[in-house]
């Protein structure tokens, strides 16, 4: 157990584990569910139409993330239903020469806070590994809803898979660690920062910002939330209608909101003028 990740061998692999590869020179992590016979349910772009879903985490790195599209060892390998994002693809494929690492689950507070990077551990407990798989092959046949980098990624169908558990439908970002890490934690750790410390010099800033981003990584995993509800997998699809009908509605809220209507101050010269004129007529 590393403080980076944690790597595992392909002899260990059970049916539901939580694997996960690097990618991009360690700029993001994609993940998934081994479901045994060395194939892999993931999470990635919808397919559309002539081509194949991509796993990239940022936009840019769509351009580098195409696989073959044919894979020489599985000829099922690269199954995914047209208007879904979760696929099916054998342990190869996943890994695209990257290496093996495994997600760890129920790791004690100390160690969840000695880790470097977010999306390689949580302190929530798993499910069964039979609940697991049943849960991936599921949604290989019914979708995980649209991809989204912030609010529904990889790790968010790995960790789903793995317990079960969802955010509320009104809350914005999802379970994921590494989005949390990479957009939340370190602007909130940046803006929260008193002024005054800055004059500590860059190794008290250093430090503040660190055990800030500590802590906020752990307030938000899911293993510590008390946000978080159980879904069962044939109930998700309400779920996350429920959810994408709450951000239509929030967006046409947003849209209706009338302008605000500012008012221009007459400059001082003006107004001076103005109020001797006013005194000259009285």
């Amino acid at each position: 157990m590393g403080l980076l990740s944690h790597r595992v061998e392909r002899s260990e692999l059970k049916p539901g584990d939580h694997i996960y590869t690097w990618r991009a020179a360690y700029s993001y992590s994609h993940h998934g569910i081994y479901v045994g016979g060395s194939k892999v349910v993931h999470f990635t772009t919808k397919k559309e139409a002539g081509t194949a879903g991509l796993d990239s985490a940022v936009a840019i790195s769509s351009l580098i993330s195409a696989g073959s599209p044919e894979c020489p060892t599985f000829p099922d390998c690269g199954f995914q239903l047209p208007d879904s994002g979760v696929i099916l693809t054998c342990l190869d494929c996943f890994l695209r020469d990257g290496a093996l690492h495994g997600f760890e689950y129920g790791v004690p507070p100390a160690v969840f806070l000695a880790k470097l990077r977010g999306g390689t551990c949580t302190t929530a407990a798993s499910d069964p590994a039979d609940a697991v798989v049943h849960r991936a092959m599921y949604l290989l046949q019914n979708g995980f809803g649209s991809y989204d980098v912030f609010e529904n990624n990889c790790e968010d169908f790995a960790l789903y898979c793995k317990t079960g558990l969802l955010l509320p439908p009104e809350k914005g970002i999802g379970r994921s660690g590494q989005a949390a890490s990479a957009v939340g934690v370190p602007l909130a750790a940046l803006f929260s920062t008193p002024f005054r410390l800055m004059s500590a010099g860059p190794l008290g800033m250093a430090a503040v910002t660190a055990g800030m981003y500590c802590a906020g990584r752990y307030i938000t995993d899911i293993g510590v939330r008390k946000d978080v509800v159980k879904v069962e997998v044939e109930n998700l699809s309400a779920h996350l209608g429920l959810r994408r009908a709450k951000a239509e509605e929030e967006w046409v809220k947003k849209k209706q909101q009338p302008a605000k209507v500012t008012t221009r101050l007459l400059p001082l010269k003006r107004k001076r003028d103005s109020d001797l004129h006013l005194q000259s007529v009285k």
